[in-house]
């Protein structure tokens, strides 16, 4: 396994967190994709999605597409020491951090997005960055037992770890949570949980 082909949020009413992301980011569906659960879940899932851009004010027209479409505002998009972006929770209950390394605009504002990236907030990166390379993965950034990112191929979901409680800091929630992570990770691989619970299934074979 060399990177993640796809992932699926588990939610209520696949139809409308299908249009929540057509209408707020134009997501590809093969790329990030939905599918129906009841699966008990409260707190912090545990998870956050990023979408990357290229400048503010991309961030902020992603921002806005998302309130517009049903989302809550969980930071307001702000200048940061590492950049801008904001953090917004989907009407299904996914948090997504909306962010760019630019501190200015140095073009015309789209929507268009450069990267996905998933950040599972684990109990402990140092156990999970040799898991994951155990499955295959290679690393591409590492900071002691702080963060993880594993290197991916272009136009693929990017995977990271980090510390759980940091993340949920970073998304503006409580870090306590119980249940389902409400989330499904595919690859080229066997299906398995890693330390953490985070479900991974083999990706179906087309053609």
């Amino acid at each position: 396994m060399e990177s993640i082909d796809s992932v699926t949020l588990e939610v209520a009413d696949p139809t409308a967190a299908a249009r929540f992301y057509s209408d707020a980011f134009g997501l590809d569906p093969a790329q990030v994709g939905v599918r129906a659960s009841d699966a008990p879940t409260s707190g912090f899932r545990g998870f956050t999605l990023s979408l990357l851009v290229s400048q503010p004010g991309d961030v902020d027209a992603l921002f806005r597409a998302a309130l517009d479409a049903g989302a809550t505002g969980l930071k307001p998009a702000a200048k940061s020491l590492w950049g801008y972006g904001g953090v917004v929770r989907a009407p299904d209950g996914t948090i997504w951090q909306i962010a760019t390394s630019a501190k200015k605009d140095t073009g015309p504002v789209t929507r268009e997005i450069d990267e996905v990236v998933l950040l599972l907030g684990v109990e402990d990166v140092k156990a999970g960055k040799q898991f994951y390379v155990e499955q295959g993965l290679t690393v591409g950034k590492s900071f002691g037992g702080k963060y993880v990112e594993f290197a991916t191929g272009p136009g693929t979901v990017k995977l990271s770890l980090y510390k759980r409680r940091a993340l949920a800091k970073v998304a503006g929630v409580p870090a306590d949570g119980t249940g389902s992570h409400r989330i499904v990770i595919s690859g080229a691989t066997r299906p398995f949980s890693d330390p953490d619970g985070f479900v991974w299934e083999a990706t179906a074979a087309t053609g």
